[in-house]
């Protein structure tokens, strides 16, 4: 049936916050907005009128539509090519959703969107309404067809598979800008040593190529490793400019919340980089190069104000 133009604006009204849950529980934007669109089309097909609660029927939707998505998606990353990592938002994108508490900060962070992996879709889908969105578990149970000790039980399980030891630590943009600066400069400096001292020793060095870009398909582990590999990447290199196509300039940023370095050629995000900071040093690198996941970043990129860059690259 018709939607009046009251029952388009409910929805729309909804969006913002049904397309951050959706990211959230999928780790992609492209389908983070499917599964909204797909929500919009069961809206546009239900009696609304009969709708006590528009926002927790619409959020019951596009919450199974996700769960649904997660579990074909486990199919498809059996045969996906090398390490896979979630799409990186950048600072200010509004499918980013709450970030006012530290726990709505960290469980945005491209480390902690990373782990999900590990999490059932349900845990997923209860970790993310409670702890980014702050629903009750009386709520979740509703969503999710369970008990509300079976949403309790399942935060608990999820909390502890996503639990890593080690302390995030809190920055402001500033901070996060100052850390980005302050290892570029030490992987550009020509020796390993300046680089060493800001890693932990514990460090992993992560990237998603999918196939379409050259990635390797283990992490780098350690603190030696990473620190060869991170100084290598900025050696000059005729090489990697007839791979990538030319120098990129390479930016001090913020994705996902986190410090992140954005390589940039000819006005298209080509790398994002997120850097996981903690009490001790930075204690892991997770670098996004699949360009089908940076499509969102460069459109964000081409909108906003991003100053001048900190060097080009090779």
């Amino acid at each position: 049936m018709a939607l009046s133009a009251g029952d388009v604006d409910r929805f729309e009204g909804a969006r913002p916050r049904l397309a951050a849950i959706a990211y959230r529980m999928l780790g992609s934007s492209s389908e983070a907005e499917d599964a909204v669109q797909e929500t919009f089309l069961r809206w546009q097909a239900a009696d609304v009128e009969r709708i006590e609660v528009p926002e927790a029927w619409l959020t019951k939707v596009l919450t199974n539509l996700c769960l649904n998505q997660l579990a074909s998606a486990r199919v498809r990353r059996e045969t996906y090519v090398g390490q896979w990592l979630p799409e990186p938002l950048l600072a200010g994108d509004p499918m980013l959703g709450p970030a006012d508490t530290a726990e709505q900060r960290e469980s945005l962070s491209f480390a902690i969107l990373t782990l999900m992996e590990r999490l059932s879709p349900s845990e997923r889908a209860v970790y993310v309404l409670r702890t980014a969105f702050d629903y009750p578990h009386r709520e979740i149970a509703e969503i999710l067809d369970i008990s509300e000790a079976a949403s309790q039980q399942t935060f608990h399980r999820a909390k502890k598979h996503l639990a890593t030891g080690r302390a995030r630590v809190e920055i402001d943009a500033a901070a996060a800008r100052r850390i980005v600066r302050e290892f570029l400069a030490a992987a550009t400096n020509g020796r390993t040593e300046p680089l060493v001292r800001l890693l932990t020793e514990d460090v992993v060095s992560v990237g998603d190529g999918g196939g379409r870009v050259p990635a390797r398909t283990k992490a780098f582990e350690g603190i030696r490793a990473v620190s060869r590999f991170m100084w290598g990447l900025f050696r000059p290199s005729e090489a990697k400019q007839s791979i990538v196509g030319g120098s990129p300039e390479v930016h001090a940023g913020i994705a996902n919340g986190d410090p992140a370095f954005v390589a940039v050629l000819d006005g298209r995000v080509i790398g994002v980089v997120c850097l996981e900071v903690t009490a001790d040093g930075i204690a892991g690198f997770r670098a996004q190069v699949n360009p089908d996941k940076l499509e969102r970043a460069t459109e964000r990129w081409a909108a906003s104000d991003h100053g001048e860059p900190e060097l080009r690259a090779f």
